[in-house]
């Protein structure tokens, strides 16, 4: 392993940016503040933040590559190399890939969460991020009930989210713009869509056991677990009844405030912050932010939306960007029971981004380290000397 030297940034340390020195040694950070001695790589960080990595929960980009157009698939393996390294370009040294298997077929089908899931494990050695399988379980798709507990029980799933579109589904098939998109991402006709939907519908008693035996399997496997789109307290009580700890997206200020006043992890999409409000016309996560409504933003759909998001909230006075940047850092490497993340402190695992915030509201990656690899690197003149050749997957531009 090579040992890393970074000097003259300002880092966050704790809950301040201060002008100090960090060391990487092997795949750890070995020492905040000391410039003394030699390494093998010397980084110049002077006029940069140095920060700890992104770490994102949730995000589904990714199936822009496995299916950038409806109908249009890509191999499950070039599509995860190539979101690796999307990731690690926008600070996202941890990555949970939301893979939604639902009831549907195609892109969203048991088919492709296997596939996606042979990937990750297969791949993982491979990839720059620390990639994980974040599971979005259908509540409807009771068919997947026991391969998903089978899943839990081998350690295979590292968050069980709980998602349930079956409303929106039904209200979307009498609009025909959103029908279409429905329709075309699962390969049937209009009529055999329509039936699928009323079989699926005719077992809607069975879901909530469903429900409650995965939510015990998960907690017998120590996973992590997650209740999307809550739309009211009492559905996200429900919930923690069960040991679901995380509320994803509440649809609502009055369910955020129960999660809030219950402890319960509250997350909300980066892109909100940055375009200034939900795609879907639902909470204002900046809005949630201001009022200790949200403790980790996620990815969402958009890869660069955490760090844009981080720098918005300082920019807009939300919140000071140590503190903002708790909200996609230590807070989600808590909420997923990480311990040896999240932070730049001695001993934790060595993720770290360095970024060039001079031009507001752009702050751009110059370098990203990642289990103690440089893993990009953007401008190389920043390479002060070293005695060994950089990782092989480093990327200049």
């Amino acid at each position: 392993m090579t040992d890393i030297l970074l000097e003259g940034g300002r880092a966050l340390v704790g809950r301040k940016i201060v002008e100090t020195s960090l060391r990487v040694a092997g795949r750890e950070i070995s020492a905040v503040g000391s410039d003394q001695g030699r390494a093998s790589l010397h980084i110049d960080a002077d006029g940069l933040k140095v920060l700890p990595g992104i770490i994102d929960l949730h995000g589904d980009a990714f199936e822009r590559q496995m299916m950038p157009r409806a109908g249009v698939d890509f191999p499950v393996d070039v599509a995860l190399a190539d979101s690796d390294r999307q990731a690690i370009s926008n600070g996202i040294t941890t990555v949970y890939h939301a893979t939604t298997w639902s009831w549907e077929p195609g892109l969203r089908s048991g088919d492709n969460a296997r596939l996606l899931l042979e990937a990750i494990e297969s791949m993982r050695p491979q990839l720059a991020a620390d990639t994980r399988f974040h599971l979005r379980h259908e509540t409807y798709n009771l068919d997947a009930e026991a391969e998903i507990a089978k899943w839990l029980a081998e350690g295979r799933i590292d968050l069980l989210a709980f998602n349930d579109h079956m409303d929106s589904t039904i209200a979307n098939l009498a609009k025909p713009q959103k029908r279409s998109r429905m329709v075309e991402r699962t390969g049937l006709s209009n009529d055999a869509f329509d039936r699928l939907v009323e079989r699926v519908v005719s077992r809607a008693h069975d879901v909530p056991p469903s429900i409650a035996r995965l939510a015990q399997a998960a907690r017998a496997a120590d996973v992590r677990m997650l209740s999307h789109d809550d739309a009211s307290p009492e559905m996200r009580a429900a919930f923690r009844s069960q040991g679901v700890g995380i509320a994803e997206f509440p649809v609502n200020e009055e369910t955020a405030r129960g999660a809030a006043e219950a402890g319960d992890f509250i997350v909300f999409g980066a892109p909100n912050v940055v375009r200034g409000g939900s795609h879907t016309g639902w909470t204002k996560a900046s809005d949630m932010i201001a009022k200790g409504l949200c403790s980790v933003l996620a990815s969402d759909y958009y890869y660069p939306a955490q760090l844009l998001a981080a720098f918005r909230l300082d920019a807009d006075g939300v919140l000071p960007l140590a503190e903002a940047w708790e909200l996609i850092s230590a807070a989600p490497a808590r909420a997923a029971g990480l311990g040896d993340r999240g932070v730049l402190a001695e001993g934790q695992r060595a993720d770290i981004i360095l970024v060039d915030d001079r031009m507001p509201l752009r702050p751009r990656i110059v370098a990203v380290i990642a289990a103690g690899r440089l893993v990009y690197l953007t401008d190389t003149s920043r390479l002060i000397h070293s005695s060994v050749a950089p990782h092989k997957a480093v990327a200049a531009a």
